[in-house]
């Protein structure tokens, strides 16, 4: 299992938050987080790595009972498929 570490504007994979292997960036408005961007390297993909990402962020905005904007194609997506998600989901 990979390890997912908080930085300022993101969760990301990798030695540092700046030059990471994978990362979901976000933006925190008041009561809402936007899911900006999420990136995977080369070297990561093909393990669900954007998903275990989008995962930490789901459960981030759920300990902090704040709702999630995706703005990214990636966790749009994922969230609007996933039934599990509707309660974090910004309407």
């Amino acid at each position: 299992m990979i390890e997912i570490k908080k930085g300022k504007k993101s969760f990301y994979v990798g030695d540092n938050e700046e030059d990471s292997l994978a990362k979901i960036e976000l933006v925190h408005n008041g009561d809402d987080i936007t899911i900006e961007h999420t990136f995977v390297s080369e070297q990561l993909r093909g393990q669900n790595v954007a998903r275990q990402l989008l995962k930490t962020v789901v459960d981030f905005a759920r300990e902090k009972n704040k709702k999630i904007i995706p703005i990214c194609t990636f966790a749009k997506a994922e969230l609007n498929k996933n039934n599990d998600y509707e309660d974090v989901l910004h309407k």
